[in-house]
């Protein structure tokens, strides 16, 4: 895996200037029910996250980080509370309207990876695209412009079974950022990396948040990955500890 570039400085980018936070929270709970018994699994959780910041989201095993990561991407409803992400109120949105949502403003990077086996590096980005706002060639540009900036040029034609953990990783990365979204959710992304690895896939994530001003959540419960945080948030059985 070749190097990921150096980590731009601090300041927020110019398309960030002004923009409404890419998250708001207010008062969030999501509750399940097993037998008489309601279990919180996010209790009361107020959090704004800037429009170009990164915070790291950071509890054991069991604690809210997906639960809340999943409300904030338009996955899971809340059962109280409000949910408003880049100035869209979602919290009353139907099935179909998050769905739209997810496509046009959220991107998401999962544990697990989940590229389709079957499609190249560069197909796994362009299946986003499907529904999305490019077509055709302006999609393709899209897309190699992504592989070219996340070192991957001479990957494109690879499957994911002929990528290295570290390259698949990027991939998922490229693919989160096909239709520019304002935030994107990392769920455990060095999970399944070493330290060298891992270490240069958080600095790269850093790096392409930062130059395109956009805004990150990075659920993790490594702490090596809070350096590269502009802030970190503590979760303990569904309870945000700032």
């Amino acid at each position: 895996m070749t190097s990921a570039p150096a980590s731009p400085p601090d300041s927020p980018a110019s398309s960030a200037v002004g923009a409404p936070p890419a998250l708001h929270l207010i008062d969030v709970r999501k509750l399940y029910v097993t037998g008489d018994t309601e279990v919180a699994a996010i209790d009361h959780a107020t959090l704004t996250v800037a429009a170009d910041e990164i915070v790291a989201l950071v509890g054991p095993s069991g604690s809210g980080k997906t639960t809340l990561c999943s409300i904030a991407g338009g996955i899971l409803g809340a059962t109280s509370g409000q949910v408003v992400v880049t100035g869209q109120d979602i919290t009353g949105y139907s099935e179909r309207q998050l769905s739209a949502f997810r496509r046009e403003s959220v991107g998401f990077v999962f544990q697990s990876v989940n590229l389709v086996p079957f499609l190249t590096a560069r197909e796994n980005l362009l299946v986003v695209d499907e529904l999305g706002k490019r077509t055709g060639s302006a999609a393709r540009q899209r897309a190699d412009q992504l592989l070219e900036e996340l070192g991957l040029s001479d990957r494109a034609r690879n499957m994911p079974s002929e990528l290295s953990g570290g390259q698949r990783q990027r991939v998922a990365i490229g693919r989160a950022l096909m239709n520019d979204p304002k935030l994107v959710l990392f769920d455990e992304p060095t999970s399944a990396l070493d330290s060298k690895l891992g270490d240069q896939v958080t600095q790269l994530i850093r790096h392409e948040m930062k130059s395109r001003g956009t805004a990150a959540i990075i659920v993790t419960h490594d702490d090596r990955i809070t350096q590269y945080a502009d802030r970190v948030v503590h979760i303990s059985d569904g309870v945000l500890q700032a």
